[in-house]
């Protein structure tokens, strides 16, 4: 195995992939954006031959490269989207050989909704690179189906679509700054509000609006659930520690399988109202069950509140 550290990013266009690239930078990464993928397999050799100056290396790889294919690559496909789709084909590939040969490439993948895509190109004034003067919702469908090779493939899958530039930055940060080794399946625990939409990138969705909720206490409603008081009204409740006790017996149960299959990430969302109570004791809970069960078995453990500074 390498020793390089390898974080190519790719996602969306309007997703973030230049505030992500810029956050990389910030905390020591040499950075390459938009580095035709061809040319990845010799900028990684001639990383490996710095003598460890450079060691940490994070690349941008999106639709924008697809017009420095060598035209041999693409002269097969029939029609734009065939195009498209062979082009990032072509990626995978290349990235699936890298991998094969020692590289421990990190797909960091970012995405938003069709929603917020189609806003911030309009705030921003900007054509979508594949819309071609055509509705915008048109080029994202575009890329989210041609994409959809590079995101089953990814180490983490982020959704932008509830982030600010500063939040964003801050969770590129803490992917690249927290322990993680090849063949390890990252494992996200993600609190989150139903008034604020279900996570895109849910893998497994299990609703926390059936137990006890604080918010109708009065002197709790203000409080966060990492609030002893709150986590002490939560957990009281025979309900809560059912809940718990069921969910984790089907991750256990889930665990070893999506580990035999191969896969390199699982994002679990447990959800309430607000997603600021009752779904952020349950992960807190379950995050600790794991910690003590499953780490060093092939599994690296991130928490995330999506919405706990919402409302």
């Amino acid at each position: 195995m390498k020793l390089l550290r390898i974080i190519l990013i790719s996602g969306l266009s309007g997703s973030g992939k230049t505030t992500a690239i810029k956050a990389l930078e910030d905390i020591g990464f040499y950075c390459v954006d938009n580095l035709p993928i061809p040319l990845l397999p010799k900028f990684l050799e001639l990383c490996e031959e710095s003598g460890g100056r450079i060691s940490r290396v994070a690349v941008v790889e999106d639709i924008r490269s697809a017009s420095t294919f060598p035209s041999s690559e693409i002269s097969k496909a029939r029609g734009q989207e065939e195009e498209i789709e062979n082009f990032f084909e072509d990626s995978r590939r290349i990235i699936q050989r890298l991998r094969e040969e020692g590289y421990p490439i990190e797909i960091l993948f970012l995405e938003a909704s069709d929603l917020i895509l189609t806003r911030r190109f309009s705030e921003t004034r900007r054509q979508h690179p594949l819309a071609f003067g055509g509705p915008i919702l048109e080029g994202i469908r575009l890329e989210r189906k041609g994409l959809q090779g590079l995101r089953e493939m990814a180490n983490e899958v982020i959704d932008t679509s509830s982030f600010n530039v500063h939040q964003l930055k801050e969770r590129i940060q803490a992917y690249a700054q927290r322990e993680w080794t090849p063949n390890q399946m990252i494992l996200t625990l993600l609190s989150f509000g139903y008034s604020y939409g279900i996570p895109f990138e849910a893998d497994l969705v299990f609703d926390a609006r059936c137990l006890p909720n604080p918010y109708f206490v009065e002197e709790l409603k203000r409080l966060k659930g990492d609030d002893p008081k709150i986590v002490q009204y939560v957990l009281q409740w025979e309900e809560s520690q059912a809940f718990i006790h069921r969910v984790y017996g089907l991750i256990q149960f889930l665990l070893p399988l999506y580990l035999k299959e191969g896969k390199t990430h699982l994002t679990i969302a447990i959800g309430c109202t607000g997603g600021r109570h009752r779904s952020m004791v349950i992960v807190e809970r379950l995050a600790e069950i794991l910690q003590k069960e499953w780490i060093g078995r092939g599994i690296s453990l991130s928490v995330r509140h999506r919405d706990a500074e919402k409302g």
